[in-house]
């Protein structure tokens, strides 16, 4: 073994580890710094993800020259309405049926207990009786942690009202100023940082569009196939449990679970077991399509990212942070992918241009393809060379030439 190739690449290891070690305390410090600032960033976040849902509308109002500030505030009123309307959509069916699947609620609740009384389970009601006095006074017990987990449930809430609203105004903002922004941050950046951020930002936002279309595609598939499987079992609910599909789709893992389980829950207090059963097989399979075949399909044509890279990416964003890091993994690797793409373009070192001294110089003049042929000129030792002034301005063509002295001689 050679000591001297050894030690240079002992040395070049220790080198470019040292500036992988920098590079990650830089990123460590750059993300607890968007940690200590997470209240103002998620509100950004919500807000650029309704701005790619809205921009279409408002790009082609501006085209049609409408002004940006009248176009952003008709698309901004549009989207609150539909929102509202939506909600509507869902809570007054519900709400005008309340007494109806109240009575079936109770119903339902004592068919339940008939059948844990039978076979195989066996439970009676003194046994029922001991289990809800034991719950009680379990809560009773609790009642501390539940009044504080109710204030931190309430303070949640309200935060989320207020990121909301918020989101809402950065929405407009985004809709009026988006398309002067990337040029304003050019100008403020120095060197080659003026083209090359915005180049990024562009592409993170093409990204991020694609992303959101795709989460609405895989909702609209969710909502239309449990929403046909509701309406062949004839559940009453159908059309509203369809929308809080198609809604709560936007919302990874816990949005699924929660439209199945009101799903399920509906149609077992107005249908009965045997079609709650058979809703929550569909929800079932619905899920697992959607998780494993549309979602991952979907988005790694979008995001240009593979099936499999998208799986693991919501599957590691849920496990470090939940519901927001299943809701972020995937534009967050699809930017990450973006960012290293565009850094490998510029690291790639272009081909060198042709030498232009090996290269044959243009001619100044064209040639001619036909060769000319020269005549051969007979010199005659005592013939002096014309002068200008025997030359004739005006040549007669066929007359033959002079003798060189033609003069008479002299007397």
């Amino acid at each position: 073994m050679n000591s001297r190739k050894t030690r240079t690449a002992l040395r070049t290891s220790a080198s470019v580890s040292l500036q992988l070690l920098l590079v990650l305390l830089a990123g460590w410090v750059a993300w607890r710094m968007l940690g200590g600032a997470w209240s103002i960033i998620w509100p950004v976040v919500i807000a650029l993800l309704l701005t790619t849902l809205t921009w279409p509308p408002v790009r082609f109002l501006r085209r049609h020259s409408w002004p940006p500030a009248l176009a952003a505030g008709l698309v901004t009123l549009l989207f609150l309405v539909v929102a509202i309307g939506t909600m509507v959509g869902i809570v007054a069916p519900v709400a005008a049926k309340g007494p109806e699947l109240a009575d079936q609620v109770v119903a339902g609740v004592k068919e339940l207990q008939s059948w844990a009384a039978g076979p195989p389970l066996r439970i009676s009601n003194e046994d029922i009786t001991v289990y809800l006095d034991a719950a009680v006074d379990k809560l009773q017990a609790s009642v501390g942690s539940i009044a504080t987990a109710t204030l931190s449930g309430v303070s949640s809430v309200f935060n989320g009202l207020v990121n909301t609203v918020l989101a809402l105004f950065l929405m407009f903002f985004f809709l009026k100023d988006g398309p002067r922004f990337l040029p304003w941050l050019g100008r403020q950046l120095p060197g080659r940082l003026a083209g090359d951020v915005p180049a990024v930002a562009s592409r993170c936002w093409e990204v991020l569009g694609s992303f959101v279309r795709s989460q609405a595609l895989v909702g609209l598939l969710d909502a239309v196939l449990i929403g046909i499987g509701l309406a062949v079992l004839g559940v009453d609910l159908a059309l509203p449990l369809a929308v809080l599909t198609f809604v709560t789709a936007f919302i990874p893992i816990v949005g699924a679970l929660f439209a199945g389980f009101v799903a399920v829950v509906i149609t077992f207090v107005t249908d009965g077991w045997t079609d709650a059963l058979i809703v929550l097989a569909i929800i079932i399979v619905v899920q697992q399509l959607e998780g494993n075949v549309f979602q991952p399909m979907l988005q790694s044509r979008g995001l240009g990212l593979h099936a499999g890279v998208v799986l693991l990416a919501v599957t590691l964003g849920s496990s470090l942070y939940g519901i927001v890091g299943a809701l972020l993994a995937v534009p967050v690797a699809a930017m990450v992918a973006v960012l290293w793409i565009y850094l490998r373009e510029q690291l790639t070192e272009t081909p060198p241009p042709p030498d232009p001294v090996s290269a044959p110089p243009p001619s100044a003049t064209p040639v001619s393809a036909t060769p000319v042929t020269a005549t051969p000129v007979t010199a005659t030792p005592s013939s002096p060379a014309p002068s200008a002034a025997t030359v004739s301005a005006e040549p007669v063509s066929g007359a033959p030439s002079p003798p060189p002295d033609s003069r008479p001689a002299e007397a």
